[in-house]
């Protein structure tokens, strides 16, 4: 029975996927929700399982084609792989006799003729150019107490060498991902009114806890304590202070969200994309890093789904992963703020009258001012700071 391959639903925020890669060709068996081909959309990857065992009889849409939802692209013959199973098993005809008259087969050289060959056919190269050589190269041959042959190697050496060191292009199509994500970053720069914010902060509290209770916490709950959690609380419990930067603008209207889905922005080889920590103000810091960790993972496999990254009301993007010192990070529409976390440096700070070394960190508070004023923003930022100098405050709830 005959089956038809088709593009699955759609959800309403994407129109049309790209065919990337089939793995599988007509004729060969396949199983069961076994991968056939991957789709590439706005924002994730997704797989076309079969329906069934059997054969992929069709493919009737090659990579790189755009595609619809309920598109027909393959078709699969259901049950062909126990029939060629019960063929394979039938016992195997005789095979042919071979042929009297077959050609003897052809003597093989050894090694050190094949070699000897080489080095004759390179001499042999080598004096076609050196008689080839212009004057100036003789006169220069003849200067150097040279023959024409080394003057000739040389010269072939180098023009080898050039060959390998040619300037090169490479284009390549980019990615459904890295277009759109192209197309939002433009949006966002012509369409909103972004401003960006800095402030420091002394990570000397949260790095003496982690290193406390970094062992007990990995044991207990199976994962690291890393900063990603104390961040998310301190950034919620300032969103909880400062409504307007958990809020977006809908046309006219200022929408206003009574709960805290916070963005964790995730690097991976396809582009950046931002899964979502749902109601993260009732989430335990085990909690929220086991599924950064989870997102992290499933980012790199191109496992995250559309209703990850769906929704979020505000973002972390931290660039210090990758050693960056400052930035100003570009707002996740239509979210009205984004922060961005830096690596942390040893720098002289001034406490209590002495210079003192401390571990800094910069932070920048990227938002839209025509929902945000720049009071809102800098106290905002200003109390995350103050909430990671001071953890207790926030994990004591004080």
């Amino acid at each position: 029975m005959s089956t038809e391959i088709k593009v699955p639903a759609l959800p309403e925020s994407v129109s049309d996927a790209t065919i990337m890669d089939w793995y599988k060709k007509p004729g060969d068996t396949v199983r069961r929700d076994e991968n056939l081909v991957d789709l590439e959309t706005d924002k994730v990857v997704l797989e076309v399982p079969a329906p069934a065992d059997g054969v992929l009889k069709e493919i009737h849409v090659q990579s790189g084609a755009t595609v619809h939802g309920g598109d027909v692209i393959a078709v699969l013959e259901e049950g062909a792989v126990a029939e060629q199973k019960s063929t394979s098993a039938a016992p195997a005809s005789p095979a042919p006799e071979k042929s009297e008259q077959a050609p003897a087969k052809k003597e093989e050289q050894p090694a050190s003729a094949t070699v000897e060959k080489s080095t004759a056919s390179a001499h042999s190269d080598i004096r076609a150019t050196s008689n080839k050589l212009s004057p100036s190269l003789r006169r220069l041959a003849a200067e150097q107490g040279l023959s024409t042959e080394e003057i000739a190697a040389q010269q072939t050496n180098l023009n080898v060498a050039q060959t390998m060191q040619a300037r090169e292009e490479k284009r390549v199509p980019m990615t459904r991902l890295r277009q759109r994500v192209a197309e939002r970053l433009l949006n966002v720069k012509q369409s909103t009114a972004m401003l960006t914010t800095f402030n420091e902060v002394d990570m000397s509290a949260v790095m003496s806890l982690r290193q406390q209770y970094k062992d007990t916490f990995e044991k207990k709950h199976g994962t690291r304590l890393g900063f990603m959690s104390f961040f998310t609380k301190a950034v919620v419990e300032a969103l909880k202070r400062f409504p307007a930067i958990n809020a977006s603008i809908d046309d006219n209207d200022i929408v206003y969200h009574n709960y805290f889905d916070i963005g964790i922005a995730v690097s991976t080889d396809r582009g950046l994309v931002v899964p979502v920590v749902r109601d993260a103000d009732k989430m335990t810091m085990a909690g929220i890093e086991l599924q950064i960790r989870d997102f992290g993972a499933r980012g790199r496999d191109g496992k995250l789904t559309l209703d990850d990254l769906s929704g979020g009301n505000f973002t972390i993007t931290n660039g210090g992963v990758f050693g960056s010192m400052l930035s100003t990070p570009i707002l996740n529409p239509p979210q009205s703020a984004i922060l961005g976390m830096h690596n942390i440096v040893e720098r002289p700070v001034v406490r209590d009258g002495e210079i003192v070394i401390r571990p800094i960190m910069y932070l920048a508070l990227s938002y839209d001012h025509r929902i945000v004023d720049g009071k809102d923003s800098v106290s905002f930022l200003v109390t995350v700071k103050e909430l990671l100098e001071d953890p207790a405050k926030f994990l004591l709830d004080l």
